[in-house]
């Protein structure tokens, strides 16, 4: 239903962007705003030193760590920007808002000049990134090979503003959430490096853990020389096709339909991520398909093997089949299944580093099931190292949990205040 036709609610008035509260002013960017490009500096002029007067040039790159640091000394001030100011990129991804930053910006990026006195610029950068704006700028954008917003384009889009203090306002609190994200997001980090630390103390005998390292008689275990340094003497090192089946996937006929769109979970590369277990996929097989895949009992550790994602792995936690690009590693009664997986995921790039530089990298399955990994002959030391690691996990994915659920609460926090559904100073206390 349009809102031409739904019934206002008190207090509030209908505009171009919907129902917002009386006392707010609907606005387009050009009313408040003016931009300009920044500059376009040829490679051979970028430096990776800086000198004396000298900026950072602002890049996608830069600012996504995909590039190290480019300096460059000829600018106007014109392109210059400082951490109070808000750039958008307007070609390629358009719409991407950055606040924060130093330095000389690239001719990609607007740089969005207002007047700090009557808007605030976090209130503006929360704007920018809401949904709506996000969306008409999209489509201002166009669906040519390269989107481009131009400024008359840019400047009208419509906006709705309240005053500089409920401004104020709402940009405290969504910031005040943008910090709530930005911890969770370092202590996900901070858990993250701990666990990998573990992994490389446990899974090499490093550490052992204190119920496993002593003999009978009281004497501390030691050490022995291998292949892959020196393990504990109570361990050995195999290659992992030696006491375990391994099984690439295979990818029913997609001619016929009626193999796919059932309840068996059918895994590609895609469907590993930073989660250990899988437990949904983006393709699923009917019964009819899946008889015809090669089936993967629970308890396998998937690997993929073929393509740009090599090394990513995951644990079934029922039957399941997959791609062609991915190996399996079947469990077995005499070593612990979910310390097979943390062993496995720790020695991935290793293996990963046999496919070379191909233009298609690959890693075949004699070469998976010949690389050597070790571990201790007694199941139950296997279980307390998985067992630790395990429970690292769970408390990451808690976090991990806890963090999407701020960031969705985030993005209703915006809706609301942004459109005045929710106010945070009512009209009548106003001074």
């Amino acid at each position: 239903m349009n809102n031409s036709v739904q019934q206002i609610p008190v207090g509030y008035k209908n505009t171009e962007i919907g129902f917002v509260p009386v006392e707010w002013v609907e606005k387009s960017f050009g009313d408040i705003c003016t931009v300009n490009q920044g500059l376009q500096i040829p490679i051979e002029e970028r430096k990776k030193t800086q000198v004396e007067g000298s900026k950072v040039y602002i890049t996608i790159q830069y600012l996504n760590s995909l590039d190290l640091p480019e300096f460059i000394s000829n600018y106007t001030p014109s392109v210059c920007c400082d951490e109070g100011d808000i750039l958008m990129t307007r070609t390629g991804n358009t719409g991407i808002v950055v606040h924060g930053v130093s330095g000389v910006f690239h001719n990609n990026f607007f740089k969005i000049r207002f007047d700090r006195k009557k808007i605030n610029d976090l209130f503006l950068v929360y704007v920018l990134r809401s949904h709506r704006c996000q969306r008409t700028i999209l489509e201002k954008s166009g669906t040519s090979t390269i989107p481009d917003l131009n400024h008359g384009d840019f400047y009208s889009i419509k906006l709705a503003l309240p005053d500089y203090r409920e401004q104020t306002a709402i940009a405290t609190a969504l910031s005040d959430v943008d910090a709530l994200i930005q911890e969770l997001e370092k202590l996900i980090a901070k858990k993250q490096a701990i666990k990998t630390a573990t992994m490389q103390q446990l899974l090499t005998g490093r550490t052992r853990l204190p119920q496993f390292a002593y003999h009978p008689d009281g004497r501390i275990k030691g050490y022995k020389p291998s292949e892959l340094g020196e393990i504990p003497e109570d361990w050995e090192i195999e290659p992992l096709g030696k006491s375990h089946t391994l099984a690439t996937g295979t990818t029913p006929p997609t001619s016929n339909l009626k193999n796919y769109g059932g309840r068996y979970l059918f895994v590609s590369p895609a469907d590993l991520s930073d989660s250990k277990y899988i437990i949904k996929t983006e393709k699923h097989l009917s019964d009819n398909g899946f008889h015809l895949a090669r089936i993967f009992p629970s308890g396998s550790t998937l690997f993929t093997c073929i393509g740009s994602t090599i090394g990513k792995t995951g644990l079934a936690r029922e039957e399941l089949t997959s791609n062609q690009q991915i190996n399996a590693i079947f469990p077995n009664d005499e070593s612990d299944h979910e310390f097979i997986y943390y062993a496995i995921t720790y020695i991935a790039p290793r293996i990963k580093a046999l496919a070379g530089q191909q233009a298609v990298p690959l890693v075949n399955k004699s070469e998976f099931g010949e690389t050597v990994f070790c571990f201790p002959n007694c199941k139950n030391e296997q279980t307390a190292i998985a067992t630790i690691l395990s429970d690292m996990d769970e408390e990451i994915q808690a976090m991990a949990q806890r963090l999407n659920k701020t960031r969705q609460i985030k993005q209703g926090m915006m809706q609301e205040l942004l459109t005045g559904k929710t106010r945070l100073i009512k009209p009548e206390s106003r001074a």
